[in-house]
């Protein structure tokens, strides 16, 4: 059988993944529950559109690298334009039977699994500046899907060789530990883990390949081409990938000195502030089983505090002291104007560039992942505490002053905190300053791990004082100090 075509070769994929955290893949527009609400298929069950899996990938591989096989359109010249070699399909949600939700299906959204999903949790978000309030417009919440949920994808690349290396650059990319999805990929959310992957490399020209792919269905749902000994499973060759020789990993391995809190927003009948708490899908083989109550560290929350510190560090080992500026230079060297934190957690830019320069003007993505940290462990335990403001002159309780909060005890239970640095673009956006702003981020994590600085709410009443190791790529960086 002769086929005249330049392609001659496919290499097509297929993926199951799941997310290791919340993922939040926005609508653009806000709704009257929330500010940004998560996007949902047909059947009403979030989904990751196509193209935003092929544009993380791209930015992942590199411009310059992807548009040969990306597309790539010249406006100048529409000769030069080249289309896309490489197809991508929605990610379409695995239910709780373990089917892939292709197409319009029956939803129970009564049932014990379904419900869930009716209404996904929502997180609240305040922007704290450097004095430790509220920014303006800095209250925000969006909407986000459950920590477990699994989505099928596949990919096809077309291809004039029987061993493409671009489609491995593709495969590789989705396992690579530093890729996220979604929103909020700096503060969070967005990590995913390859459950299963399988590929088959077809030769379009030899008639038992032909004709499997012309049978094979377009629909998620149909498993049997997938069931052929064409496909080979492929997983656990990369399953092994470490982080890429651009990134570098920071772990902090800590236990709770004493009471800690996260604080959900919200009282309960036993106290007015209580920790936040999140509910995770966790599988047995193909069956998916929602658990609830585990507790939740959110990474805004330690990004915030390490945030506010690195200023610090930056501005000491700077030699930027508040005895030697002037009260309107002060600005200059605070929150996001702060040049360390801008390079490692980004800034929106200015609205007004009246009084800014354009190289600080302009808005920045952050360097630094974080991923939210979503245990449970039966050896944390909670507590009620009471509390009461004292009338200074009378020595009573001032009217409408007590409240009681439910605080943690971790125990002997172990956080494990992983951050990502993307040290490569670090130092090409802080014009040969890099030195003092990763020592100024080691700085801060360190005093994490010694105790010196504490993570979530009530750190002035004495909570969150945490204590233990520091390490970068598996290299001791600081010992726990008891």
């Amino acid at each position: 059988m002769d086929i005249i075509t330049k392609y001659k070769y496919l290499n097509i994929a297929r993926f199951v993944i799941e997310t290791t955290t919340p993922i939040a893949i926005g609508t653009g527009d806000k709704d009257f529950i929330t500010d940004s609400p998560v996007l949902k298929d047909i059947n009403g069950l979030p989904y990751i559109p196509g193209t935003s899996l092929a544009g993380v990938v791209r930015h992942a591989i590199g411009e310059e690298d992807a548009k040969l096989f990306f597309g790539y359109n010249d406006r100048s010249n529409s000769k030069n334009s080249i289309g896309s070699e490489i197809i991508f399909t929605n990610a379409i949600m695995i239910g709780e039977n373990g089917d892939v939700l292709d197409g319009l299906q029956e939803v129970d959204f009564k049932g014990e699994f379904y419900e869930h999903f009716k209404t996904l949790p929502i997180r609240q978000h305040n922007r704290i500046n450097h004095k430790g309030v509220v920014e303006n417009a800095g209250k925000f919440d969006e909407q986000i899907v459950y920590k477990g949920t699994r989505f099928c994808f596949e990919i096809e690349k077309v291809s004039d060789r029987a061993k493409d290396e671009n489609f491995e650059k593709v495969i590789a990319k989705l396992f690579s530990k530093e890729l996220r999805i979604g929103s909020g990929t700096r503060s969070g959310f967005g990590e995913i883990e390859v459950k299963s992957y399988k590929a088959a490399y077809l030769d379009l020209t030899n008639e038992e390949h032909l004709k499997a792919y012309l049978n094979k269905s377009s629909s998620l749902i149909d498993q049997d081409f997938w069931n052929t000994n064409i496909v080979k499973e492929e997983t656990e060759k990369y399953n092994s990938l470490s982080v890429g020789d651009d990134w570098v990993e920071y772990k902090l391995i800590l236990k709770a000195d004493d009471f800690f809190l996260f604080g959900s927003g919200f009282g309960n009948d036993d106290a007015d502030m209580t920790p936040v708490r999140e509910s995770i899908i966790e599988w047995n083989g193909n069956i998916p089983r929602f658990k609830h109550n585990y507790i939740l560290l959110p990474a805004t929350s330690v990004k915030g505090t390490i945030s506010h510190r690195v200023a610090f560090h930056y501005n000491k080992l700077s030699g930027v002291f508040a005895d030697k500026i002037t009260e309107e230079k002060y600005t200059e060297h605070v929150g996001s104007n702060n040049k360390a934190v801008r390079a490692l957690f980004g800034s929106e830019g200015e609205k007004d560039n009246s009084n800014t320069k354009d190289t600080d003007n302009k808005q920045q993505r952050g360097n630094v992942l974080f991923s939210d940290l979503i245990i449970q462990s039966d050896s944390i335990k909670k507590k009620i505490l009471n509390h009461v403001a004292i009338d200074r002159f009378t020595g009573g309780a001032i009217d409408g002053a007590l409240f009681q909060e439910e605080v943690l005890y971790g125990g002997d239970t172990i956080f494990e905190m992983k951050m990502l640095l993307d040290k490569a673009s670090c130092e090409t956006t802080t014009d040969n300053d890099s030195e003092n702003i990763i020592k100024a981020f080691e700085n801060a994590l360190t005093d994490i791990s010694i105790g010196m600085l504490p993570l979530g709410g009530g750190v002035n009443r004495g909570h969150g004082s945490f204590n233990g190791e520091l390490y970068m790529n598996g290299k001791l960086l600081n010992e726990k100090t008891q």
